[in-house]
């Protein structure tokens, strides 16, 4: 995660001006509803002064207690319409900027590096997204307008009682005093609470996201109480966190509650004195007392507004993060592109390491070509480099130094979407999405037609796809865990396959397919991969047949290029990793598919 920095409330809030500009308008609107209803608030006591004052005098008259129980119901009536329009004017464009502000997150999220995923925690993306995002809009459409009016109708309130009893409104303001003082000892102690509160959520979500991705694993090796016991300990952590955060927020509620009232108390004696002695009419006194009343409120109010305040605050230094969270993987001002694509595929003294250790590279100085249409497998013990080789292709990560071009084209000189389309990739650790199987398969496909679903589905015999309940239109569940893992990668190598590469990476795509899918699959790729340059990350001897040449890498260096017979009869290291490669597994979901699918056409065939 990024480190964080410490900002001023005024600097972190300034940084939703250029997502607020559009609606300020709306938002002033509302500010002003609401500053009339407080300020229609305020001026029921003045009716209820003049009411005492004059109309509840012996002889006065009766329809002067009609004319101001009217005049109270009007201003009550006008507060209410004025809260409602309040709220129908920030609301809708207070959704909007969420909705916006979580677009353009998501949207950084995905130009961001590889690199960048690899350090932040998925629960920590998430509740920037969601909660942070929720939150900044309550506060837009509620607690900003509401900290403004509140203060605004404290200083008019005050304003007012100035005018009706100096003396008591002296009282009343020296309990500002030390509210003031305590507001920054709390809004230093509450920023940082609230600010480990939301990262330890973010943390939990974590926690939440791993769990249910790992339920297999969780269950296979027993291993759920441990999780649960380790889950019980952050949610803890996080309650107690809570927990300070509330009783920061009641302790500062306690001050700005207690204080007026005791102030409130002593003007009481003060202004019955007051009275006594006809410096002070009873209707002023019922009046003053009436708008400390209204003022009391907003007051004991506050603690809630600023503690929403710093946390929207801590929020907008969360989103942030993010959004300062540099691209290092763009496209030149002026990208080139080969005149003719062939996809000759060539290294030359590349040299990788990663961001957080620099000096200590993976692969050195790479020399190696692959020629158009050519198929080449990499090879090596687990740890030489190999995964890291392929994911430069498609620049997931970019070169330390040196250079991999495509054509005699830089990789960095295509436009990052270009480069993208010119070379499909299949992991090894395969990742499909809570989609159908055709939205799967023709997830980079430069034609969504059924022939081009039809092709890849065969060349990677994933016929069983057509035999699941919806068929081709079935959903395969959050990241295909509802499917075997042989027919995960079989869905995914479809994948590379409809995107109709010139240049093809898989990592080893077939590590998790039976003897006999295998076979079946190399035969039809060698027919399909004849036009297209193929780089294939190799851990068993079946997968290097495959191959029209071999590289052998050792300790992030190419240590030797060759056919695999020559390698086999020349270099000693090699015959030591053919003879390590994992022996052929078996995928009984596979194998079971497979004879689940051969007893269908026995049974169709004996029906004929």
């Amino acid at each position: 995660m990024a480190r964080q920095t410490q900002t001023s409330f005024f600097r972190s809030i300034s940084r939703l001006y250029p997502h607020v500009r559009p609606i300020i308008p709306r938002l002033l609107l509302g500010l002003l509803c609401a500053l009339l209803a407080s300020v229609v608030a305020l001026a029921i006591p003045q009716v209820l002064r003049v009411l005492i004052n004059e109309s509840l005098q012996p002889g006065g008259s009766t329809e002067a207690i009609w004319v101001s129980a009217g005049i109270i119901l009007v201003l009550g009536i006008a507060e209410a319409g004025l809260v409602a329009l309040r709220r129908q004017f920030v609301i809708n464009p207070a959704t909007t900027v969420e909705t916006r502000m979580r677009v353009s997150l998501y949207d950084h999220l995905q130009e961001l590096t590889v690199s960048f995923h690899d350090r932040w925690g998925s629960g920590q993306l998430l509740s920037r997204a969601m909660t942070d995002l929720n939150f900044l809009r309550r506060w837009m459409a509620f607690g900003a307008i509401m900290l403004v009016v509140t203060t605004l109708t404290v200083v008019i309130g005050i304003a007012v009682m100035f005018a009706m009893s100096w003396q008591l409104a002296l009282i009343f303001l020296a309990a500002a005093v030390p509210i003031m003082a305590y507001s920054f000892r709390f809004r230093t102690r509450f920023s940082k609470v609230a600010r480990r509160s939301q990262d330890q959520a973010g943390d939990l979500a974590t926690t939440v996201e791993e769990s249910v991705h790992g339920i297999r694993v969780l269950k296979a090796f027993g291993r759920s109480r441990e999780a649960l016991d380790n889950f019980e300990e952050q949610a803890e952590e996080l309650r107690q966190t809570e927990i300070d955060k509330a009783r920061h927020q009641a302790m500062f509620t306690m001050v700005v509650t207690l204080l007026p009232e005791l102030a409130l108390g002593a003007g009481l004696v003060v202004g019955i004195m007051l009275c006594a002695t006809g410096q002070l009419s009873i209707g002023a006194l019922v009046a003053f007392f009436a708008t400390a009343a209204v003022i009391a409120s907003p007051v004991e109010f506050s603690g809630m507004l600023l503690a929403m305040a710093l946390t929207a605050k801590t929020a907008v230094d969360r989103h942030y993060e993010v959004m300062d969270s540099k691209n290092t993987i763009t496209s030149p001002p002026k990208p080139r592109r080969p005149r003719q694509l062939a996809g000759a595929l060539k290294f030359r003294n590349a040299t990788f390491a990663f961001e957080d250790a620099p000096d200590r590279p993976i692969l050195k100085d790479i020399n190696l070509e692959v020629r158009p249409g050519e198929t080449m497998a990499l090879v090596g013990i687990t740890g030489s480099g190999k995964s890291a080789l392929i994911q430069l292709v498609p620049r997931l990560y970019d070169v330390t130094a040196g250079s991999i071009s495509i054509d005699g084209v830089d990789l960095r000189d295509f436009d990052v979407a270009e480069l993208r389309r010119v070379v499909a990739v299949a992991f090894e650790d395969t990742t499909l999405f809570s989609s159908s199987v055709r939205d799967n398969v023709l997830l980079g496909a430069p034609e969504r037609s059924g022939a081009v679903l039809e092709e890849a589905l065969d060349v990677a015999q994933a016929h069983f796809a057509y035999s699941l309940p919806e068929g081709l239109d079935t959903l395969i569940g959050e990241e295909g865990l509802s499917l075997s893992g042989g027919q995960r990668q079989r869905i995914a190598l479809a994948r590379a396959i409809a995107a109709r590469p010139r240049v093809l990476v898989l990592d080893d795509p077939l590590s998790a397919l039976d003897v006999h899918t295998e076979e079946l699959v190399e035969a039809r790729l060698r027919q399909v991969l004849k036009d297209t340059t193929t780089l294939i990350v190799a851990h068993r001897p079946s997968t290097v047949a495959l191959a029209d040449r071999v590289a052998l890498l050792e300790e992030g260096r190419i240590a030797a290029v060759g056919t695999h017979t020559e390698l086999l009869t020349s270099n000693e290291h090699y015959r030591y990793v053919i003879a390590s490669l994992d022996q052929e597994p078996r995928d009984l979901d596979s194998e079971l598919s497979d004879l689940k699918e051969e007893d269908d056409i026995r049974a169709e065939e004996a029906t004929r």
